[in-house]
């Protein structure tokens, strides 16, 4: 039987599993990523794509791509939702939800944005393979076992019933809500469990003239013949038509025909005589539910096969793709030896608090509509910039009280750094933008030159920047603030760009961030002889 190897094994090519491949060939790593499917998702499933996983593309160079896609162009404009008898008919008055994260205008440099799954994917797809990641759609996982080395996993060509072994350091489970892995490995999920039913109803129908001037990110539609949530996906003539459904109907979803879906989706519009052209139909269940772990030796669960959570707040993608990014380059730096493996465990110690969080906000957003009896206690609630930018990490072995921080991050350790514009060489640039995900960065304040040129023998080596040397700018004079820092005072940020320190005058250049770094598990930070300095930092004035 044939043998491949890989350092990193993705099971699973949807959002977050093309996504491991793309945050993966960014650190240097070349995947093998396998896909039961012959291709990416004809249908426009998720499509909200939340502002961190937008700076965690940007961060990747894909955030214009995503923009400029159909569905993110044609979107752009749309927010809110709002109640009506159909879209031909009366809309319900004093009802509008801001859905596109009000608040996350000053704390982000990029924003929520709606991009349909069946354009996103493709863009993933494409870049992984252009980046040197080996995709394989239409091949599926077997069965996998592990050793101290690594797993071996059984593959299948799904054409030709074909069968090949794979050898790889680590395996990234993205398959999923129903993940087969998960339930081989005896994973079991506790949580709120299924909230409800819907049919995914995915249409062509030119609304241009009924719509007018609406742009509404969803309408929630109730009349004598259908219950329902309207969806535009190019505000023209394709749409999403989600339809719940009682237990009795799901179990019996066959009978959902094209005949009773146009009826729906005619009903829906409010014109019985609308051309219509079914483009696909798929049931789902909103549910949330956790993994009890996120992780079995080497192989780790990522996406819908660790969480799932209803589509209110529009947090699962993105929740999911936060996954991949976070175990990306935990699995780079070990691969390339600069961390041990105990670095791995902070996976699950880091992701799984956030996902039970998030996943409880989503339940509640689902909770709080129209025609649900189920009180949500005042203040529960949090906005969705909070939910989406403001978790923390736990710093030192201790776990916040609070995963969610609605008061903001402040440079805090444990927390998102903050995002302010800059200039370099006269460009306006975001702080986010200093950290590339490849390497942990120190950023010194004006006044912090000891600290800038202490980083450079740092081992393994860091990316050194200093606020108004070689170019790097802080008009407003906010920098030292935002951050908790004096000016002369500096920050260590992770690779995702999350607060590993703080320094200030009290603290000895010589030895501090060395400790710091060493705090990750698995990281065994030194201070090189000044004769020794690395190159990994930029070279002090």
């Amino acid at each position: 039987m044939e043998e491949v190897s890989t350092p990193v094994l993705v099971v699973g090519g949807g959002l977050v599993g093309l996504s491991a491949a793309v945050f993966l060939t960014w650190q240097g790593q070349r995947p093998l990523l396998i896909e039961r499917h012959p291709g990416t998702s004809p249908h426009p499933r998720a499509r909200g794509v939340n502002v961190r996983a937008m700076e965690l593309y940007r961060q990747v160079g894909l955030e214009g791509l995503i923009r400029d896609t159909e569905s993110g162009r044609a979107l752009a404009g749309n927010s809110g939702i709002v109640r009506m008898e159909s879209l031909a008919g009366r809309q319900a008055p004093g009802f509008s939800r801001d859905y596109l994260e009000s608040g996350a205008e000053d704390v982000s440099p990029t924003g929520w944005t709606l991009c349909e799954q069946d354009e996103l994917e493709p863009l993933l797809r494409e870049r992984a393979e252009e980046s040197g990641a080996d995709l394989r759609f239409g091949h599926e996982l077997v069965g996998h076992s592990q050793d101290a080395d690594g797993v071996t996993a059984t593959v299948r060509r799904r054409d030709t019933g074909e069968q090949y072994t794979v050898r790889a350091g680590y395996m990234v489970v993205a398959d999923g809500a129903g993940s087969p892995v998960r339930e081989r490995l005896g994973i079991t999920r506790d949580g709120h469990g299924v909230l409800a039913h819907y049919l995914n109803i995915h249409f062509r129908a030119d609304l241009t003239e009924l719509l007018g001037e609406r742009r509404f990110v969803m309408a929630y539609v109730r009349n004598a013949e259908v219950t329902a949530g309207l969806l535009p996906v190019n505000n023209t003539d394709r749409w999403l038509l989600h339809v719940p459904l009682s237990p009795e109907e799901y179990a019996h979803r066959d009978g959902w025909g094209e005949e009773r879906c146009e009826a729906a989706v005619r009903a829906a519009v409010g014109d019985a005589g609308l051309p219509v052209k079914i483009l696909g139909a798929q049931p789902w269940e909103a549910a949330g539910l956790v993994a009890a772990a996120f992780r079995r030796g080497r192989v780790f669960l990522a996406g819908d096969s660790a969480h799932v959570m209803p589509p209110t707040g529009a947090f699962g993608s993105g929740t999911g793709i936060q996954d991949a990014h976070n175990l990306a380059w935990k699995l780079a730096m070990v691969l390339r030896g600069e961390a041990g493996a105990e670095l791995l465990g902070t996976y699950e110690s880091e992701r799984v608090p956030v996902a039970r969080a998030t996943v409880r906000q989503a339940v509640l957003r689902s909770l709080d509509r129209p025609g649900r009896d189920e009180p949500v206690p005042e203040g529960a609630i949090l906005p969705d910039h909070v939910v989406a930018l403001e978790y923390r990490y736990p710093v030192g072995g201790a776990v916040p009280e609070d995963v969610l921080a609605a008061e903001g991050g402040g440079g805090r350790p444990g927390t998102r750094a903050p995002h302010l514009w800059l200039e370099r060489d006269g460009e306006r640039i975001s702080t986010l933008d200093l950290y590339d995900g490849r390497r942990t960065v120190l950023v010194a304040g004006p006044r912090g030159q000891r600290w800038y040129e202490a980083a450079a023998r740092l081992l393994p080596p860091v990316t050194a920047h200093r606020i108004g040397a070689h170019g790097l700018a802080d008009p407003s004079g906010r920098w030292a603030g935002a951050h908790g820092v004096p000016s002369d005072g500096a920050v260590l940020v992770r690779p995702d760009g999350f607060v590993l320190a703080r320094f200030t005058g009290e603290d000895a250049p010589g030895t501090a961030p060395a400790e710091a770094l060493s705090a990750l598990p698995g990281l065994r930070a030194a201070a090189a002889p000044a004769a020794e300095s690395t190159t990994g930092s930029r070279r002090p004035e």
